[in-house]
């Protein structure tokens, strides 16, 4: 029986980066709109922040898998 653990990985790789591209582009279009965006505080709440606040978190994202 072929081990599939591999392919899962790297499966698992390939959509966290396309997840990362994603936030990246929504938080730096909002950005340019001078909109906010809804994340999560350190306990789970919801919690309104700045776009422009959030550049800096997401400029990476990208280039790390």
């Amino acid at each position: 029986m072929e081990n599939k653990t591999p392919q899962l990985s790297e499966l698992s790789e390939k959509v966290l980066l396309g997840m990362r591209i994603a936030i990246k582009k929504l938080v730096e279009t909002s950005a340019a709109n001078n909109e906010s965006l809804i994340v999560g505080d350190e306990n789970g709440n919801p919690i309104s922040v700045p776009a422009k606040d959030l550049l800096n978190t997401v400029k990476n994202y990208e280039t790390h898998a």
